[in-house]
């Protein structure tokens, strides 16, 4: 019987990409508008890219089986 094809999640494959180890990574929120009133602190840690944790990666993957 053939493999039935599953469907990615739109919203997961435009947040969420796979490192070469298999690691989730993902860009931090609240840098898009309103940079002003915010703190420099937390815009400069918001720059980096976040790694998640090993709880959710499985759901995460399974989300975007093909990637």
């Amino acid at each position: 019987m053939a493999k039935v094809k599953v469907k990615t999640h739109s919203g997961t494959k435009k947040r969420f990409k796979l490192t070469k180890n298999g690691k989730v990574k993902y860009q931090h929120t609240n840098k898009r508008h309103r940079l002003t009133q915010k703190d420099t602190k937390r815009k400069r840690i918001a720059r980096n890219a976040g790694v998640c944790d090993e709880t959710n990666v499985a759901t995460i993957k399974k989300l975007m089986p093909y990637a």
